[in-house]
């Protein structure tokens, strides 16, 4: 399945994309796509029910983040070996971890705006792994089962914030629209190999990043269950697990963006994003 939620910032409504490609309002059968909506018994729920009586979205209809509720956003810094090479850094001997604010989480076509005294706000295409069930010192086996789907994310940066400002890179990954999450999350069972898909990020048409999550360094599967033994990830806790080559920073010159851009990126059998650039007032 492909769940999503619509309508305006902070008033979402559950939804699922139907067969026929139109969006379908799901409110009245889950009160939203979050919590234990997110179980393998709350998605058997939705899967039950016949889409064809649910009512359609209007064509158009903003899309909202693709799940709600979430408790984290964990991220994982230097995971793709190819990407690690071209900033400079050696692929680290266990996962970097970091928090991106859930403040910063939008919806997959809100735009990217540019900080205030930002000169280094960067773009990331990356898999984004969606937490169904409680996990807590769980097995690498036993890792995925806990996991309700996938999604695409953009991790967008302020590499000065992130690295120039000293502390920790948390405040670089943090600002206002810097994690659209969606357009869908598409169910694990409709991902066959989350470590086999196609990733890609165009700038103003040019193609930007091209890659795999073959490249990951560390796995979903490994990732959560490493995490999960330092904390316990909760229904709706969305993982970003790293990105592929190409990236501004990774440049020579460097490069990085303006107002008025538009960055589009996307997952093989994930979907795709669209952002205009803009500035913060």
């Amino acid at each position: 399945m492909k769940l999503l939620r619509h309508g305006q910032a902070g008033a979402e409504r559950p939804g699922l994309v139907h067969g026929d490609g139109s969006v379908r309002d799901l409110t009245g059968v889950v009160p939203d796509i979050a919590g234990a909506v997110l179980s393998d018994a709350g998605l058997a729920a939705i899967r039950a029910v016949d889409a064809d009586v649910l009512p359609m979205v209007p064509p158009g209809t903003r899309l909202g983040p693709c799940v709600g509720g979430t408790g984290k956003f964990i991220c994982i810094g230097l995971n793709y070996s190819d990407h690690a090479a071209e900033t400079g850094a050696k692929v680290p001997p266990e996962p970097i971890i970091f928090m991106k604010a859930t403040s910063a989480i939008v919806g997959p076509n809100d735009p990217i705006v540019i900080p205030r005294g930002s000169v280094k706000t960067d773009w990331e295409v990356e898999l984004a792994v969606i937490i169904g069930t409680r996990a807590k010192y769980v097995s690498e086996a036993d890792a995925l089962k806990h996991v309700a789907g996938y999604a695409v994310t953009n991790d967008v940066s302020e590499r000065a914030f992130q690295t120039e400002r000293s502390g920790q890179w948390t405040k670089g990954k943090s600002c206002d629209n810097f994690g659209q999450l969606g357009p869908w999350l598409v169910t694990r069972d409709e991902v066959a190999d989350p470590q086999n898909l196609d990733m890609w990020l165009t700038l103003n048409g040019q193609t930007m990043q091209k890659g795999s999550t073959r490249t990951m360094v560390y796995g979903v599967a490994h990732l959560v269950s490493y995490l999960s033994q330092f904390f316990t990830l909760h229904p709706g806790d969305v993982i970003s697990t790293g990105t592929p080559p190409g990236v501004g920073l990774g440049m020579k010159p460097q490069r990085f963006l303006k107002a008025g851009e538009v960055v589009e990126l996307g997952i093989a059998g994930l979907g795709q994003q669209r952002q205009v650039v803009i500035a913060d007032a």
